[in-house]
């Protein structure tokens, strides 16, 4: 019998609660495949299952985390016309993620939740890209159906929904205003494509994008924290312009109500579980990596049996912003 390496955790806790455990490798069922991984992410939503500060809920023990990577297709399941064996594919969500994440080396997941891997990144690069794309994306384009010449504020700018939104911004033609917590990241986000970076320890948030606009304000505020801070934050949106909640960084309630504007909350699920979302999405991808537009952002790599480790740096508070990968 086959075996594979898993990440479970039996407790909410730190990063020692997380283990590697071997377990039998499973056939697909009909309309699943069974993906090799060769790299996965380390986001926000693992930290918060690990935890046990998920919004989701998370069965113990032997829950599983990840919600993003990339591999090989190496089984197919019955009625699956889609995928053959060796196809290199991302996932594009994982909404079980507790029951069949992919901290793994083997997963099997409805076919309709893997994508082909775009052309030009390989497997590290791609494991980095969806989860921060595909949020950005489906808040800014889908949602707030952002254009060319629109001034973007976008808040935790420095990590990866923030520096993907700041180059899809420019890939479409907009202004993206990166906003950070500290005047010490200005230069990396200005590198990373930022047209203007706002410290919040600069100033009041609001006032300042209204200097930096000429008193106009920002057509969308993509707003990725929470928290009290929005207040301030909706002070630097157009009367006409649209505030995207699409973040709980802070845990703090927000304060109501915010100054005139269009206010929408943006959940990932929402358009990653959508068929036809999620076509968009791929191609708009596909498109944006073939001219150059799209480059994640992997900060640093570690190996399958590191997986606490990677979980402890981002914890440590010496992550810049990139993508944490652990190789397979």
């Amino acid at each position: 019998m086959t075996m594979s390496r898993v990440v479970v955790f039996d407790e909410f806790g730190g990063p020692e609660v997380l283990k590697v455990r071997e377990e039998p490798v499973a056939a697909p069922a009909a309309g699943e495949v069974r993906v090799r991984i060769e790299a996965f992410a380390v986001n926000p939503l693992d930290v918060m299952a690990r935890s046990g500060s998920s919004p989701a809920p998370v069965q113990l023990p032997g829950a599983r985390l990840g919600v993003e990577g990339s591999g090989i297709v190496d089984a197919v399941g019955p009625d699956v016309a889609s995928l053959r064996v060796g196809d290199p594919v991302i996932f594009a969500a994982v909404p079980d993620a507790a029951e069949r994440g992919t901290y793994a080396d083997h997963v099997v997941v409805p076919a309709s939740r893997v994508l082909p891997r775009p052309d030009g990144l390989d497997a590290i690069e791609a494991a980095a890209v969806w989860v921060g794309y595909s949020t950005a994306y489906g808040a800014l384009v889908e949602t707030a159906r952002m254009r060319p010449g629109d001034r973007i504020l976008i808040t935790a700018a420095s990590g990866s929904v923030g520096r993907a939104a700041i180059q899809l911004a420019n890939h479409l033609g907009a202004e993206p205003i990166a906003v950070t917590r500290s005047a010490g990241k200005a230069t990396l986000l200005r590198d990373a494509g930022a047209a203007t970076v706002i410290a919040h320890d600069a100033g009041d948030l609001g006032e300042q994008v209204l200097s930096r606009t000429g008193g106009e304000g920002v057509d969308i505020a993509f707003d990725l924290v929470g928290g009290p801070g929005v207040e301030s934050l909706s002070r630097g949106i157009r009367p006409d312009g649209a505030l995207v909640l699409a973040g709980f960084l802070d845990p703090r309630p927000a304060p109501l109500p915010f100054a005139p504007s269009t206010i929408r909350r943006y959940r990932s699920f929402d358009h990653t579980l959508d068929p036809a979302a999620v076509r968009r999405m791929a191609a708009f991808l596909a498109a944006a990596v073939r001219a150059g537009a799209l480059h994640p952002a992997v900060e640093r790599v570690f190996g399958f049996e590191q997986v606490a480790a990677a979980h402890a740096h981002v914890a440590s508070g010496a992550h810049q912003g990139g993508k944490i990968v652990v190789t397979t």
